[in-house]
């Protein structure tokens, strides 16, 4: 996903206009736009934690916190990340972070432990999701492991869904036909899931992580264990469709991830 950054032009494009093409189109257009073994939400932890280090927890770090967030950094996530790095930093510069963190995460509540009440479980995962849970997803309940749920955000130009899975939650293994074209693409909207193309390892999604599923490929995609999740689905056009339903996953398989 690309960047995009003008705070180097808004704010010194007179002054050092090359340290303003540096900031916007290198530090961001590049180095954070990169497409590597590093998310956006991974390079929002790293930054946090090397300017707490230094102490410059500034407006600059509160940037970049407000950053962490939108990249899907939790309010506990953050909490814990600044109390490990305490040891190794100094516990006055995360007092110093506590406070900014504290303006970035101070209008969610905390996420109810996984010993909660099923009923505090779901109400905290659809206030963090920006989109309806949805109705019981009964009319595909049989390829489903646990219940899902299912609501529809447009359907028209582009259709697209939010699924929802509760904790556990996942669909069997099931493969989108197509003789051209076609495939899915996913987009984690809240909580933390699992996707696997077959004889591939299960990767995580977590908030604002993206799937390009192509069209013939056997996977399955669910919520971990212990989080509701969601998503988004898109079905991506093509000719000769068609979804193909196979055997849930196993229970062994699920548990080990």
């Amino acid at each position: 996903m690309a960047v995009k950054q003008t705070a180097g032009r808004d704010q010194l494009g007179d002054f050092a206009p090359e340290f303003a093409r540096l900031n916007d189109d290198v530090l961001f257009g590049e180095v954070w736009s990169r497409e590597s073994e590093l998310s956006l939400r991974d390079r929002s932890l790293v930054t946090v934690v090397s300017l707490l280090a230094q102490g410059l927890t500034d407006s600059s770090f509160s940037y970049h916190l407000q950053a962490a967030k939108a990249n899907g950094i939790t309010r506990e996530q953050i909490a814990e990340i600044i109390t490990h790095a305490a040891f190794y930093v100094g516990w006055p510069k995360a007092w110093a972070a506590f406070r900014l963190a504290k303006d970035v995460w101070g209008d969610e509540a905390a996420a109810p432990e996984a010993g909660a009440a099923p009923e505090a479980r779901r109400a905290a995962h659809e206030r963090e999701c920006i989109f309806p849970i949805g109705e019981p997803n009964d009319a595909y309940a049989q390829y489903f492991v646990g219940q899902s749920y299912l609501a529809p955000v447009s359907t028209e130009q582009a259709p697209f869904f939010n699924v929802t899975f509760e904790p556990g939650c996942r669909n069997n293994w099931h493969v989108h036909r197509a003789t051209s074209g076609g495939g899915q693409m996913l987009v984690c909207v809240a909580g933390r899931g699992w996707y696997q193309e077959w004889g591939k390892p299960a990767q995580e999604m977590r908030p604002g992580d993206v799937v390009h599923i192509p069209a013939n490929v056997k996977h399955w995609h669910g919520a971990a264990a212990d989080s509701w999740f969601s998503h988004l689905a898109f079905e991506i056009e093509g000719e000769g469709t068609s979804n193909e339903w196979l055997e849930p996953v196993a229970d062994e398989e699920y548990q080990a991830l």
